[in-house]
């Protein structure tokens, strides 16, 4: 695996393709007492222009109370099948912005609260990344498999991916 180090707004651009394709990430809080971090799965709502990826929550949450303690989050994405995966650091911002819960409502989200677009829980979290590392392989998973069975028989160096640092 080759590494490339992307920047700007290639590394935006690695970034939302990623995050678009993956879309559901263990977003991950860390708690002002304890020891391990909290992690819940949530599907991103979207990754805007400046790399900025938004969600909807709710602040009866744990993730809620522990964001009041710390604006750290990490991200981490996984797409096991196509051998892709994201690391993100960031800070959160909370909102109670209704211009955004209007944009980023839908079946999916109403699930989430009972009460509708009106429901005073919602929240609007906007991740802010501070760096990120992604490992994108090229191809799918057989073939990749395939690749590196050569590679191990052969002694030959066969390109498999590349991974790096994303700074936007």
């Amino acid at each position: 695996m080759s590494t490339e180090n992307l920047y700007n707004q290639e590394a935006i651009e690695k970034l939302k393709e990623l995050v678009n394709k993956i879309d559901i990430g263990m977003v991950c809080s860390y708690p002002a007492t304890g020891t391990y971090v909290h992690a819940v799965p949530m599907s991103r709502q979207e990754v805007d222009e400046q790399g900025n990826i938004w969600y909807l929550f709710s602040a009866e949450s744990e993730m809620y109370k522990n964001l009041q303690a710390s604006d750290k989050v990490s991200v981490l994405f996984s797409h096991v099948g196509d051998y892709n995966f994201l690391s993100i650091n960031g800070v959160a911002e909370i909102s109670s912005d209704k211009a955004r819960i209007e944009k980023y409502w839908n079946k999916f989200v109403e699930v989430w609260f009972e009460k509708g677009k009106e429901d005073p829980n919602i929240r609007v979290l906007k991740v802010k990344v501070a760096d990120a590392h992604y490992w994108d392989n090229k191809t799918n998973k057989l073939v990749t498999f395939f690749k590196l069975a050569t590679s191990a028989l052969t002694g030959q160096t066969l390109d498999i991916g590349r991974e790096g640092a994303l700074n936007p």
